[in-house]
């Protein structure tokens, strides 16, 4: 049992955000190709996997993240107790469980189309990388936005079996929607990472966070719409857009206070929600009315 839970802290597995937002872009993508006219066999099908996918590459993500910042967390008071940091889970049996985790979504991933799983394994580097970019540049989460809205990309070519326009402009919004809800999530250590050296966005734009916060979401919501128009959605599309400004704008950023670290986490968690608000927006503006 006491392996079992650190199994389960180790991967995150108790806090869903972090998953949910992997499986998010995904089931958005996914959405925006698929063709409601047939049966809905396959797309449900095809939202199972992409969970699943999600939950297996988020835990495989965790452990080398904690592998990789071990040194940083054992400074940061959030983060000291992780299992690698304290040494309760060792090195290599986190790399053990990683390669377990990995070898279950690539069992996930060759129920996809050729196409799709080579798109799948160009993101790996990405994947496996990010967790060093906090210690050459400012921009993590840029990188982190790259990564993990990556899904949407390979949701929309599950189903088309190409690229197209349609997919890239809702995946900038997604960047940048990242982009904005992990710089709020980066104010709960942000003194710890100065002191340490760590870079993000949030301590590049501590004097005027929401200023920023608010160009990255502003960015979010004109792709989302930019796509609603180009795909000829019906009226509930601009329903959609304005639950897409209530939460962000009216919600996210007037609630946002940069030095209460709980409000900045609940914020983060909040996107959750958002996640489903903008799939709900999808399935509301491809409706024949």
């Amino acid at each position: 049992m006491n392996q079992l839970n650190l199994f389960l802290e180790l991967t995150r597995l108790k806090r869903p955000i972090g998953y949910m937002l992997l499986f998010w872009p995904c089931a958005w993508g996914l959405t925006l190709a698929y063709d409601f006219s047939n049966n809905y066999n396959l797309y449900f099908f095809y939202l199972l996997l992409f969970f699943l996918g999600s939950v297996l590459m988020r835990s495989a993500g965790c452990i080398i993240n904690d592998i990789a910042d071990k040194d940083f967390d054992k400074k940061v008071f959030r983060t000291q107790n992780r299992p690698i940091a304290s040494g309760k889970v060792s090195v290599l049996l986190g790399l053990i469980y990683s390669a377990i985790l990995c070898f279950g979504a690539l069992i996930v991933l060759i129920n996809f189309n050729k196409f799709t799983i080579i798109l799948a394994f160009c993101s790996m580097p990405l994947a496996f990388t990010y967790p060093y970019m906090k210690r050459f540049t400012y921009w993590p989460q840029l990188f982190l936005g790259i990564t993990f809205n990556y899904g949407l990309i390979l949701g929309w070519t599950s189903i088309e079996n190409q690229i197209s326009l349609i997919p890239i402009i809702f995946y900038l919004g997604a960047i940048f929607w990242t982009l904005g809800y992990d710089t709020i999530y980066g104010y709960q250590d942000i003194i710890d990472d100065e002191i340490i050296g760590v870079k993000s966005t949030s301590i590049k734009f501590k004097e005027h966070p929401k200023k920023f916060i608010t160009l990255c979401y502003s960015i979010t919501t004109l792709a989302f719409l930019t796509v609603g128009l180009i795909m000829n959605f019906n009226y509930l599309l601009f329903l959609g857009v304005f639950l897409i400004i209530i939460h962000l704008f009216h919600y996210q950023l007037n609630s946002f206070n940069s030095k209460d670290v709980n409000k900045c986490l609940k914020i983060f968690k909040s996107n959750n929600s958002f996640g489903f608000i903008v799939l709900l927006f999808i399935i509301l503006g491809k409706l024949s009315i």
